[in-house]
């Protein structure tokens, strides 16, 4: 079962699915995990990995955080859920710049994701109203 299904499901939202938000909830939660799985195989490296370890570790904590928002459809805080898609999108960003620098099969993997998520968390962000 999919993410979107899951919100669509939900009483309040009656069938209708924002797909953008929908798309950035499902990418932010594999985002987490890939950030925390790159922070573990960093920590393994014979180098100082320790600013891509923090930032890949701060990245999965934001991304968490923001997918955990995007899924509750009772009630509403858009201005917040507005302000946590843009600051995914900004520290995804700063996370795939940071494992870009380095030649590590993880880190280039990471950086995929977190361009990814940024980018649907960008486009996420322009469809909601606060």
């Amino acid at each position: 079962m999919s993410i979107r299904k899951m919100i669509a499901l939900h009483p309040d939202v009656q069938g209708h699915v924002n797909q953008p938000l929908g798309d950035a909830v499902h990418h932010a939660m594999y985002c987490a995990k890939m950030c925390l799985s790159c922070a573990d195989a960093c920590s393994a490296e014979d180098m100082d990995m320790v600013q891509c370890i923090r930032t890949c570790l701060d990245c999965a904590a934001v991304c968490d955080t923001t997918a955990t928002l995007g899924l509750r459809r009772a009630g509403s805080n858009e201005a917040v859920l507005k302000e946590m898609l843009e600051l995914c999108a900004r520290v995804c960003d700063a996370c795939a710049a940071e494992c870009d620098r380095h030649d590590h099969e993880h880190c280039r993997l990471c950086a995929q994701i977190c361009r990814e998520c940024g980018d649907d968390c960008r486009k996420a962000a322009v469809t909601i109203t606060p």
